[in-house]
């Protein structure tokens, strides 16, 4: 068989309860649905962090966060405009790796490794660019009417104008963020067009769910969710887009498609859902890093199969290496396992890994293996709005730690057994602590002794400067949402 055409969908903070498959109720995911019919469907997938930049870098390289510095940014959860880190280029990322086999390579959407030159897309395997190099909250937007803290204001006021890049040039300043999803399925389109002849790698990043919420105007007018539903049926109507132009260009049998998001829901109980899981983005409880998963290659991957092993983000660069014949690096560290057992075979086997540790940017906050987690440490975020912790928030997280959970009875850790187990917590303390000799923890100052730094340009520059001669279709978006 020839090397497959590999299409990898991400979604920037839609929550395990957002598609019809895994148990919504208001939101409509057609496609997605079919699609897990199709294909096998995860219900214990996780990634690498609960926030985009780091869960971005693990996804790409197969490693935890703090394996590649990469775990915050100068004290801040994720890279901000014109910051002076990212993505080390000495990494190899799932493109780089296909690159190098062959594979026409190219990312729609969002980056969030990086955006100064050096760290683009382009320099990290990907032969074309389109979209935008950070969340879409941190372009120019009118003030929070919550915000009162000074600095704060000032901070957002002086965001400079979000970049839209295709390679590495600005194309467009504050593009139209109610149509950037069709254009993206228009680029999506063209490339799986110009490259049927295979083999392609497609890194499809939405921009949907996350805030400010934009979608077209008849997406919004059908959703019985708001902006927030109509955003979600964004997301369904790319996939359709996607599998039906693969059907139409006659190698829907030869693709591997995944879908996936980059962490949890922050929307919880607001228009977004983490299904029966506690916690949202930025935290390390289940509902912040346990997400959707669904893979799907005609005639290759069984249908209709639910798979409740452990499976994460950072075993996706080992697993399509393996199936593109194509090579892990073998000079350093990879977390990744091979996931293809679960992929191709029906039915029980021997999962490729039964561990998976937490992090919150260089905390070690837990530990699970098999169904049983462990809570080792945690730091009560503070509130968007307000900048303190929510008391309530205080008093149940001093409440799970430390704290064991059985996820196979109790997925919404609720009732903490800690005391009734010490066998357990025995056996999950040993694991963390190798854990932390490894890639260190923040929490209790261990440095980790097999770390790989992060990449560092002198002079960053944001990519854009507002201009007020500048003929922007948006001079500043007129929602003040920000995730």
């Amino acid at each position: 068989m020839s090397r497959p055409n590999i299409i990898l969908i991400n979604c920037d903070d839609l929550g395990y309860g957002d598609l019809g498959v895994y148990g919504s109720q208001i939101n409509r995911t057609p496609a997605i649905d079919r699609m897990a019919q199709e294909g096998v469907r995860f219900t214990d997938f996780y990634m690498a962090s609960p926030v985009c930049s780091p869960s971005r870098g693990a996804m790409m390289t197969g490693c935890y966060p703090p394996r590649i510095s990469f775990g915050d940014f100068d004290g801040k959860w994720v890279l901000y405009p014109g910051d002076s880190m990212g993505l080390n280029p000495d990494e190899t990322t799932i493109a780089g790796a296909l690159k190098e086999v062959g594979y026409s390579t190219k990312i729609i959407g969002k980056w969030h490794c990086g955006d100064q030159p050096e760290f683009l897309p382009t320099n990290h395997g990907f032969d074309s660019y389109f979209g935008l190099p950070y969340s879409n909250d941190m372009g120019r937007q009118i003030d929070d009417p919550d915000t009162t803290d000074p600095e704060r204001v000032e901070q957002l006021r002086a965001r400079p104008p979000l970049p839209l890049i295709r390679d590495e040039e600005v194309v467009q300043q504050q593009p139209d963020l109610r149509a950037l999803t069709e254009r993206y399925a228009e680029e999506a389109t063209r490339f799986i067009r110009d490259n049927r002849d295979g083999p392609f790698f497609l890194y499809f990043a939405h921009m949907y769910v996350h805030l400010p919420l934009y979608a077209p105007d008849g997406m919004v007018d059908a959703s019985e969710n708001g902006d927030y539903g109509a955003c979600v049926a964004g997301v369904d109507w790319v996939t359709d887009v996607l599998l039906s132009e693969l059907k139409r260009q006659g190698i829907d049998d030869n693709t591997l498609v995944i879908f996936t998001s980059d962490n949890g829901s922050r929307m919880q109980g607001q228009g977004g859902s983490n299904g029966p899981l506690r916690g949202r983005k930025g935290g390390t409880y289940e509902g912040g890093l346990r997400v959707p998963c669904i893979m799907r290659w005609p005639g290759q991957i069984p249908t209709g199969e639910v798979r409740s092993e452990i499976a994460t983000s950072i075993d996706l660069f080992p697993t399509i290496a393996g199936i593109a014949d194509a090579q892990v690096p073998r000079d350093r560290i990879i977390d990744g396992e091979d996931l293809s057992p679960l992929m191709f075979t029906q039915g029980k086997v021997e999962p490729p890994r039964d561990t998976f540790f937490y992090y919150m940017s260089n905390r070690l906050e837990a530990v699970r293996k098999g169904k049983w987690k462990l809570h080792v440490s945690r730091e009560t975020r503070p509130d968007q709005r307000t900048g303190v912790p929510n008391p309530e928030d205080l008093a149940a997280d001093a409440a799970a730690v430390p704290g064991l959970f059985d996820l196979e009875s109790d997925i919404g850790e609720t009732t903490n057994v800690y005391d009734l187990h010490p066998d357990i917590v025995a056996e999950l303390t040993a694991l963390v602590e190798a854990c932390r000799e490894d890639i260190g923890d923040e929490a209790t100052g261990v440095i980790g002794r097999n770390v790989r730094p992060a990449g560092h340009v002198d002079n960053a520059q944001p990519l854009t400067f507002y201009d007020p001669e500048h003929p922007y279709i948006y001079a500043e978006y007129d929602k003040y949402e920000r995730g």
